[in-house]
């Protein structure tokens, strides 16, 4: 077993509080990435505890330096680091293109209260949001099969938003 002496011991504990921020700034510096040089600052100190048993009682400050350097030097050449993505288009090209279970649950049931709040409304405006809010279709396409005029349409359709919304906050208080 590996002994470490008491005075390479003390000397590394005080060596942990004078000089974290210096092998931090250097692992920032040469990275560029602030949790990685967090990561690197760590296992620079781990790596110094562990071959403390080989120190023999040089620059504590010259060994961390070189120690934070040439584990950023391993890190900037390693394979592991270039092939991780490099930006969140990444994470979103691998993103389900289905939606959640329990967001269809709701929607369903969003829809269906939205339908049942359809019904209590008059017409037109009953089977204007019907095809609107309910089916997705524009006004356009709806007064095309109405053969009114389109902006009658997206009058409908904006008085038959306030009676839906109006009806959905009495009912769901």
């Amino acid at each position: 077993m590996k002994t470490i002496s008491n005075r390479n011991l003390n000397m590394w504990e005080e060596s942990l509080r004078e000089y974290s921020g210096l092998v931090f700034t250097i692992c920032y510096t040469m990275t560029g990435d602030y949790f990685e040089a967090e990561d690197l600052a760590q296992e620079t100190f781990l790596s110094a505890y562990r071959n403390l048993h080989r120190f023999q009682g040089e620059n504590m400050k010259a060994w961390l330096t070189k120690i934070a350097s040439n584990k950023c030097r391993d890190y900037l050449k390693s394979a592991a680091r270039k092939s991780l993505p490099s930006s969140d288009e990444s994470f979103i090209a691998l993103a389900d293109p289905e939606p959640l279970p329990e967001d269809v649950i709701l929607q369903k049931d969003v829809n269906a209260k939205l339908y049942r709040l359809c019904g209590k409304l008059k017409e037109p405006y009953q089977t204007v949001a019907l095809e609107h809010f309910v089916r997705g279709r524009d006004p356009a396409q709806i007064a095309l099969d109405q053969g009114k005029n389109v902006k009658t349409i997206q009058t409908q359709i904006y008085r038959a938003r306030s009676m839906l919304n109006h009806l959905w906050k009495e009912e769901f208080r």
